[in-house]
């Protein structure tokens, strides 16, 4: 067998992401149906919901996050211990879905409280979406270097040391993309109107 320790590492991690149990909103009900039998989330390692932030490594941010929740999501990922992963399902949670405009209590994007490394659209994303998303972190943390990059160095508490290598980040995806010359909205609530000059 040959691998690297950093390699290694990467590896077991990838396969014991714990998500926090947390839930904001109806993307609650589809997270919740990814960690039941049919589609079975354990597969992945990722089954085992915490009930503590403390033990946890991944938050999945599903729902709306209202203003008056922003503070309690961010303290939630702060008590996360490092390394910590983030991911925003639904529409609400990446840009405000349906409160967009004169949703005034809805945060538009949670990206705004913490930083998010993967994004699942949808309103609400079926569970298979959910799998995808946590498929590509997966890729996301066995790309992760550990080590520093030899002949580089930089300042630090403890005198002079090298810089950190930068993480390799995975190809992207098939994103299923097709264009259209012209798309017409279905509903109203689709129409971008125009911002009214003063």
């Amino acid at each position: 067998m040959t691998t690297t320790l950093e390699q290694a590492i990467n590896w077991a991690r990838q396969g014991s992401v714990w998500p926090v149990t947390f839930g904001l909103a109806c993307c609650a009900i589809e997270m919740m149906a990814t960690g039941a039998s049919r589609f079975d989330l354990d597969r992945f390692g990722a089954g085992a919901f915490r009930p503590s932030p403390r033990q946890a490594d991944l938050m999945i941010v599903s729902g709306t996050v209202t203003y008056k929740m922003a503070s309690r999501v961010r303290r939630l990922y702060d008590v996360m211990p490092e390394p910590k992963y983030v991911i925003a399902m639904g529409a609400c949670t990446l840009g405000g879905g349906p409160y967009f405009q004169y949703g005034y209590h809805v945060v538009k994007g949670v990206d705004l409280v913490v930083p998010v490394d993967i994004y699942v659209p949808g309103c609400p994303p079926r569970p298979e979406a959910l799998l995808e998303g946590l498929m590509r972190l997966q890729e996301k943390i066995q790309g992760h270097h550990i080590a520093r990059q030899s002949g580089t160095e930089r300042p630090g508490l403890m005198g002079r040391s090298a810089a950190k290598r930068e993480d390799d980040l995975p190809m992207p995806q098939h994103s299923g993309f097709v264009h259209v010359s012209e798309v017409k909205p279905v509903f109203h609530h689709q129409k971008v109107k125009p911002e009214k000059k003063a």
